[in-house]
């Protein structure tokens, strides 16, 4: 597979307080982990549009194959991560998006709730973006639909 390098991004104000532990994130590495995938950094940022944005320009210029930005994909105030995602993103991955609310909704009717983007940050190429929510299960649903296609995802981008 060529697809080698990710970048997790966690966006909670909770988590960067210290008030929840960071066990989405922690999950995230783990599953990317377990498909021989190296994992550059495990980033806590706070919500917001901004420091979305800047940790995803951050994660970008350093050339991962995968950037992983678990939170800020519900309805709060605070939740931008799929409006920012979609600026980077040139080919929206909607197949996708849709098996894993159909895997999300297995478990639990809030997974509709998630606006969570998947996509490539260039037609034939670039980085492959990923929103989930912020629990646990929302990663592993999100993952487990992903990461199994990430060999048939990036053989046919290069």
């Amino acid at each position: 597979m060529d697809c080698k390098s990710v970048n997790i991004i966690l966006s909670s104000d909770r988590v960067l307080a210290g008030e929840k532990p960071n066990q989405a994130g922690e999950r995230a590495r783990e599953i990317f982990e377990s498909y021989s995938m190296t994992v550059r950094a495990v980033e806590v940022i706070p919500e917001g549009a901004g420091p979305v944005e800047a940790a995803l320009q951050k994660a970008l210029e350093m050339g991962s194959d995968v950037v992983v930005i678990i939170g800020g994909t519900g309805l709060g105030r605070t939740n931008y991560t799929p409006e920012v995602t979609q600026k980077y993103v040139a080919a929206r991955l909607h197949g996708l998006e849709t098996q894993v609310l159909l895997r999300g909704l297995e478990s639990s009717p809030k997974a509709g709730l998630s606006r969570g983007v998947i996509g490539m940050t260039e037609h034939g190429g670039g980085s492959l973006l990923i929103n989930t929510a912020s629990s646990t299960g929302a990663v592993e649903d999100a993952l487990g639909v992903v990461c199994p296609l990430l060999p048939d995802i990036f053989r046919s981008c290069r």
